[in-house]
């Protein structure tokens, strides 16, 4: 593999940005579908950050996709208006935050700190997407669940 596709740039992250998320967020979906009916809305988004700057980076580029210097991207999930009777309804967000170095990425899909290693261009498999939002979903479920038990 040449050295230019072993290291975070534009092709890498749209990759990440276009393939990866969008996989991840339709198993998500999929996982969720019995817990998002008790909410009163749903979102899903992807999200990059534009503020934080590399550090070795040049000052003077515009923190993007495109100039291949965007230090984090997440799935985040909002989950507003909890609805049953007799509980006071609440919202809840949870993220799925990829931190992109610059020869590989991590993602933590749990509290627990497990974190995901792949450098950029290893492919993702159907069952690394699995696991990955089977975790997050627990985790997701466990915190409302905890919600639920503290407030009833």
């Amino acid at each position: 593999m040449e050295e230019a596709h072993q290291t975070r740039d534009k092709d890498a992250l749209l990759h990440l940005y276009n393939k990866t998320l969008p996989a991840l967020a339709a198993r998500i979906h999929q996982n969720l579908q019995e817990i998002t009916p008790l909410f009163h809305n749903f979102l899903l988004e992807k999200a990059v950050d534009t503020w934080t700057k590399d550090p070795d980076a040049n000052t003077d580029s515009a923190i993007s996709i495109e100039n291949g210097n965007v230090q984090q991207m997440a799935l985040r999930l909002r989950l507003e208006g909890f609805q049953r009777a007799g509980v006071p309804a609440f919202d809840i967000s949870k993220n799925l935050v990829f931190e992109l170095g610059r020869a590989m990425y991590t993602v933590s899909p749990d509290k627990d700190g497990d974190e995901i290693e792949k450098q950029y261009y290893q492919p993702w498999t159907e069952s690394e997407i699995r696991e990955v939002a089977q975790r997050w979903c627990d985790d997701l479920i466990d915190e409302i669940t905890q919600r639920l038990e503290s407030i009833t």
